[in-house]
């Protein structure tokens, strides 16, 4: 009988410690690692990405980081596909693969598949980036609310990412995009699936984010920043860490205001992460501290399947 295998999937909220928690692990099971991080994959984003570097990375194999170019569209569909073509080839290896981020939509394709999108149609994305850039965000949320007040009232209105790619398949397709979202059968998977989910205490997490900020702003992400202005209309640029330093070089605030808003909103978006996040039953809680007890999980898990 073929040996099961297992993908080891760590989420969590940003700056929690999944970096130096996975190290550990994949150094225990002598694996290799997947980001399913939806920014790392760029090449030119590393500071605002909290990108680990060769030094953090443990001499641990780290997949999907630097992997792509800013020129480059990669969307998680895409992702899906090549995570699963490469995780065929690392269970030859394998017996335990891991895979950690915090991109809720990355985690989902690789893990449960995501529902068939209509193609986009070539200019819709430019012209709503465009549109974002001079009109703003309430401008296109106002059209969703016309296009598809389903997904408007569920969807998190201050996410231009969001708001962008309903509009686009809503534009394309001529159907609203709550209508593709129909939660379709969750694909089989050929390996079993344990899901380790890390969190703080909120004030000790908040904590860890304002200093992550301080750091990314020593390191210099703000020179990041200006040498991307040429791509701010790229969809992975228009997030936490990237829109409030582009807005301090376009004059729309002082200095001060931006570092406050670039912690304020890396906040907001740890707390959205555990939101979602928490919707997902199979995910079982710990601290970062409580590596034993992550292992002894594991170990559980594995037996049982192997077992059944």
């Amino acid at each position: 009988m073929k040996q099961p295998r297992f993908l080891i999937v760590v989420v969590g909220p940003t700056a929690v410690g999944k970096t130096d928690f996975c190290v550990q692990l994949a150094r225990h099971f002598q694996t290799e690692i997947l980001s399913m991080d939806s920014r790392q994959f760029f090449r030119e984003m590393s500071i605002g990405t909290a990108k680990p570097s060769a030094e953090e990375q443990g001499g641990v194999v780290h997949h999907f980081i630097d992997s792509h170019s800013i020129l480059e569209e990669y969307n998680a569909g895409q992702f899906e596909a090549d995570a699963l073509q490469l995780l065929q080839g690392l269970f030859k290896e394998h017996q335990v693969v891991l895979a950690t981020g915090g991109s809720g939509l990355y985690v989902r394709a690789l893990t449960d598949g995501l529902d068939e999108m209509p193609e986009i149609l070539p200019g819709v994305r430019e012209n709503l980036m465009e549109r974002l850039a001079t009109e703003g965000l309430p401008a296109l949320v106002q059209q969703l609310q016309e296009l598809d007040p389903v997904y408007a009232d569920q969807v998190d209105v201050q996410n231009p990412q969001r708001v962008v790619r309903a509009l686009e398949v809503c534009l394309s397709s001529g159907q609203p995009y709550s209508t593709f979202r129909t939660k379709s059968q969750e694909r089989e998977r050929s390996f079993h699936l344990i899901k380790i989910g890390l969190n703080r205490d909120r004030q000790e997490l908040y904590d860890r984010i304002d200093q992550r900020m301080d750091l990314m702003l020593e390191q210099g992400l703000l020179e990041e920043v200006q040498r991307l202005l040429p791509y701010r209309q790229h969809q992975a640029l228009q997030t936490v860490g990237y829109t409030e330093l582009f807005g301090f070089l376009d004059g729309a605030y002082p200095y001060e205001e931006a570092v406050r808003l670039l912690k304020r909103n890396s906040r907001r978006y740890a707390k959205r992460q555990l939101t979602w996040f928490n919707r997902d039953q199979d995910i079982q809680w710990f601290h970062p501290s409580q590596f034993s007890q992550v292992l002894d999980y594991i170990q559980t898990q594995i037996q049982r399947a192997e077992q059944a």
